[in-house]
């Protein structure tokens, strides 16, 4: 006996499917976004601007409150010294983060010809060697290997992302010209991307990877702010989470890959 299979004829073929159309940001993405990064930044501008205010509204009514009278104070004193104290403490020290004069002071991939309104340099040392580092650097992106940032908050204001615990080797091709999501609907391109020394992206920055021997490296965060009018909403609404968050991811990348080439403990951040 002989068995024969039936097949059914083959279908005609048909036109090849594209690539799937990327998300498009609609107005409400948008406006959560936007709400969830500037808004910390201008809550503080105007609780800063009106506590001394408030508390001069209230003054005849606190004359005979003792206690409320010395709050009242507090609220003056702290709404007027605010801004000074970030202008002149904490803002520096965010932009100049874990940086040295010399890093500071030189240039690196994507740096302007005419001098900028400032710069920003953060870096962080890494126990692990350079290669190692640009295994986790290369995975960046809201649809790749997430920010290594503060999760959370990224999701909270619409990205939907996860941060990679381990090296994915889908993740390490990356060229010129490749898009970065920041969220479903917006992203930027990598404009320069030299293996495995740093990227560059478009309107954001550098990040460099530089090989102090042949365990350790400096991972540094280079960007500049144009002499622009849009450079003042950056200043108010921006610059702030954007230093945190960098700062977050600058010691995600460290943790991850300390962990990973076994140069200390699980979780240590050490710097």
């Amino acid at each position: 006996m002989v068995l024969t299979a039936r097949t059914s004829p083959a279908p005609a073929p048909g036109p090849e499917p594209g690539p799937s159309p990327e998300p498009r940001l609609t107005p409400l993405q948008l406006a959560r976004g936007v709400s969830v990064v500037a808004g910390g930044p201008a809550l503080l501008a105007a609780g800063s601007a009106l506590a001394p205010f408030a508390a001069a509204r209230r003054w005849p009514d606190l004359l005979q409150n003792r206690a409320a009278r010395r709050a009242a104070w507090l609220a003056t004193a702290g709404g007027l010294l605010a801004p000074w104290v970030y202008a002149l403490g904490v803002r520096p020290w965010l932009q100049t983060w874990g940086s040295t004069p010399d890093e500071r002071d030189r240039r690196y991939p994507g740096d302007p010809d005419r001098p900028p309104l400032y710069n920003i340099t953060r870096a962080v040392t890494i126990d692990a060697p350079a290669t190692e580092v640009w295994q986790w650097l290369v995975q960046i992106g809201q649809d790749r290997g997430g920010f290594y940032s503060y999760d959370w908050l990224e999701s909270l204001a619409g990205c939907r992302l996860h941060s990679a615990d381990r090296i994915r080797p889908e993740l390490q091709r990356l060229a010129p010209g490749d898009k970065l999501a920041m969220m479903p609907g917006l992203t930027t391109t990598f404009t320069e991307v030299n293996p495995p020394h740093w990227l560059l992206i478009e309107n954001w920055g550098a990040y460099v990877v530089e090989p102090v021997d042949e365990h350790r490296c400096r991972l540094v965060a280079r960007a500049h702010v144009e002499r622009s009018a849009g450079s003042v909403g950056y200043i108010v609404f921006i610059e702030l989470p954007h230093a945190v968050m960098e700062r977050k991811m600058l010691l995600g990348i460290k943790k991850r890959a300390e962990a990973h080439h076994g140069a200390g403990e699980p979780g240590a951040l050490r710097r």
